[in-house]
């Protein structure tokens, strides 16, 4: 990897790291732990994997922990790991959304990293609670917000920061899903049963579990700020508790209009996360489905094809790529990106560095504004897609 962190001659001890959740048969739990392991910057050794001490020591067991690491519940992790010599120095939460608040809380106040899995919190109320816990804390917080790790979307960022596209005019973001087209959360399956649940998820369903990563990406591209959105949020699923659609109209400060379509009903669509930006002199397309390519095409000229390693690509595509062009680097390498990105971040603070401006991950308040949009497009679709500011 081109990040210079990924050399194993050259870097920091590698970090303790702890993990709540994310216990035997849970999807996100595993990519966090591949996440961290690809650039060999973490080493797992303490967890409160389930919400019972048996099956937290029964999955810790399994990934090879010492069981006297594998706790209970995320308090006494906290208490415990913040005690001994060789504590954890940073924290994986990989639980529903409503454990998000409380458990970072518990980690940041007792000066452990936390690495948080999105959205930050299943309501506003907590997030801006949560903002002023880690604003005080001495300990970092970084959200994974994984889709801004891909090499590409690094570039397209770079563009837009360099000035290549203009004055920016729109920004459409897409995340198109089927795998909610039915109620299998009436079937017991877990991950649609906790996502459909609102005392877990919070007040948004597809606007809370993949709006959010498609509106963070356009923010991070464009590098705008959203003003207010116009909402129709529905569900469409009979029994459902929780939104399975949205089409959302944006307004950015500025000037700048969008358009977000989320749908984990969208038949036929796998995971179909899409981002376009066009300004005075340019545009860009990325599909996440195609991660090592994007579409750049200046006004008046034919379209160009930018490949992930090769001539097109610029500086902040090269510092996060891995693997020679050809070669495809996806999801899991991207994951990786933000725990080395946090990884670098962590030693900068341990030994008081400075952390190198080309660092990029996304933060506490990524995770604000993205609860906050859930709930304006909530508020916005009852009173029939009203605007709502943010």
């Amino acid at each position: 990897m081109a990040i210079e962190a990924g050399k194993t001659e050259e870097r920091n001890p590698k970090i303790r790291l702890g993990m709540v959740g994310g216990g035997s048969g849970a999807f996100i739990g595993a990519v966090h732990r591949i996440a961290a392991r690809i650039d060999d910057q973490y080493e797992l050794v303490a967890g409160a994997l389930s919400s019972t001490a048996e099956k937290s020591l029964s999955s810790g067991r399994e990934l090879g922990l010492d069981p006297e690491r594998c706790y209970g519940s995320f308090e006494e992790m906290a208490e415990k790991e913040a005690l001994r010599p060789d504590g954890i120095q940073a924290v994986s939460i990989v639980t529903p959304n409503h454990v998000h608040y409380p458990a970072a809380k518990a980690f940041l106040e007792r000066g452990i990293h936390v690495i948080c899995d999105k959205p930050v919190t299943s309501n506003l109320e907590d997030a801006k609670k949560l903002k002023a816990v880690a604003n005080k804390a001495n300990a970092l917080f970084i959200l994974t917000h994984n889709y801004t790790g891909y090499p590409m979307v690094r570039h397209a960022r770079e563009l837009v920061q360099n000035g290549e596209l203009g004055d920016i005019r729109l920004v459409q973001m897409e995340y198109p899903q089927d795998w909610l087209a039915e109620p299998i959360e009436q079937t017991g399956q877990k991950q649609a049963a906790w996502r459909t649940d609102p005392k877990q998820s919070g007040a948004g369903g597809s606007t809370g579990d993949i709006g959010t990563h498609a509106y963070n990406l356009g923010s991070f591209i464009s590098g705008l700020d959203l003003d207010e959105l116009a909402a129709d949020v529905h569900t469409f699923v009979e029994g459902r508790r929780l939104d399975d659609n949205a089409h959302v109209m944006l307004r950015f400060k500025g000037g700048a209009k969008g358009l977000l379509w989320c749908s984990q009903v969208a038949t036929g669509h796998e995971n179909g996360l899409k981002v376009r930006v066009y300004g005075t002199k340019a545009g860009i397309e990325w599909t996440q489905a195609d991660p090592n390519y994007l579409w750049f095409t200046r006004l008046g000229e034919p379209k160009q094809l930018v490949t992930r390693g090769g001539a097109g690509a610029g500086s902040a595509a090269a510092r996060v790529t891995r693997i020679p062009s050809g070669h495809p680097e996806g999801y899991l390498e991207a994951f990786a990106t933000i725990y080395t990105e946090a990884a670098l971040a962590i030693n900068a603070a341990r030994t008081g560095a400075k952390v190198d401006p080309a660092v990029v991950y996304p933060t506490i308040d990524d995770g604000v504004k993205g609860v906050a949009f859930v709930e304006a497009c909530i508020e916005s679709s009852k009173k029939n897609g009203g605007w709502v500011k943010l």
